[in-house]
């Protein structure tokens, strides 16, 4: 089982390229030993040494770092195509000045976009706010790959207060899009339905329009759940600040926690059982958990798609 400690000296100090590398070589050595062994086989490109095996086919840079020996598999292309879609308005870089729901999301599509390019799969990346700020087709070309990495760092580079988010019009926008049949892969924390009931079903509608599409959908929430799930705020007054809006709220958090845990969990519990309706996989993606859970989760879904 992944600690997240371990991910906790890369978060800051390593370009996306590195980190990408270095958390999906140790998932996938993670999945040799683990229960999901069969995955490793059929995803990984590496399968354990076997006497006889052609020698040329060890991967010696993963020997250095497991001891063990593995060979590189050959597959044919498998022709996946998937596209990226972050959420980059204010609200994803909470908590300020701390490692946010936005350097975790772009860290997390990295990681995918360096499996699927291992794999031969083609990868595509949309970014928007309460508008589309980036959409490209999907590539599985090493050119492509470096165009992504860089969109993405410079991302990491920005900080937007009082930027909106309009997941449903991006989505819409998306659908139209993408012209041949993809696994949509969603980065989001998922905040601007919570305002009511009619953000919600447009936002499902236009979950439908991909869907309707042939699109597979699957739906990371991004949170930071210790505070925007759980409420672990000291009891004392705060100031809460929406990002997004610059709307601001003073008050004691004994006063507002009942009613903010009960209203989340209500909105949660919502949102989960409408994606269960429209065959529409929703997993919760908490920014202290680490990477090895999303990339597990993308797995499981290649899988069933396969």
């Amino acid at each position: 089982m992944q600690s997240p400690i371990d991910e906790q000296s890369l978060h800051f100090n390593t370009n996306l390229e590195l980190l990408a590398r270095q958390v999906v070589e140790g998932f996938i050595t993670g999945l040799h030993k683990s229960p999901f062994h069969g995955f490793s086989v059929e995803f990984a490109e590496h399968r354990l040494y076997n006497v006889g095996d052609n020698v040329k086919n060890i991967d010696w840079k993963l020997y250095a770092r497991t001891d063990k020996l593995f060979s590189k598999r050959y597959e044919e292309e498998t022709n996946l195509r998937c596209q990226f879609i972050i959420d980059v308005s204010s609200s994803m870089y909470f908590p300020l000045k701390e490692y946010n729901k936005l350097n975790f999301s772009v860290q997390a599509v990295a990681a995918l976009i360096y499996l699927l390019k291992r794999q031969r799969d083609a990868f595509g990346l949309s970014l928007f706010t309460d508008h589309l700020v980036l959409n490209t087709t999907a590539k599985s070309t090493t050119t492509h790959q470096k165009f992504l990495f860089a969109k993405l760092e410079e991302i990491l580079n920005q900080e937007q207060m009082n930027v909106q988010t309009n997941l449903e019009s991006a989505l819409h926008q998306i659908a139209e899009l993408i012209h041949k049949r993809s696994l949509v892969v969603i980065f989001s924390d998922m905040l601007s339905t919570m305002q009511d009931e009619h953000h919600i079903e447009g936002l499902f509608a236009a979950l439908q329009h991909l869907k309707f599409n042939k699109h597979e959908v699957i739906i990371f929430n991004v949170t930071d759940k210790a505070k925007e799930v759980d409420f672990k705020f000291e009891s004392r007054p705060y100031e809460f600040v929406d990002m997004e809006t610059g709307a601001s709220l003073k008050t004691h958090t004994s006063k507002v926690k009942d009613a903010y845990l009960a209203r989340m969990q209500e909105y949660r519990q919502e949102i989960q059982l409408k994606c269960s309706q429209y065959k529409i996989d929703m997993i919760d993606a908490d920014i202290a958990q680490g990477f090895y859970p999303i990339l597990q989760a993308y797995l499981i879904k290649r899988q069933k798609m396969s």
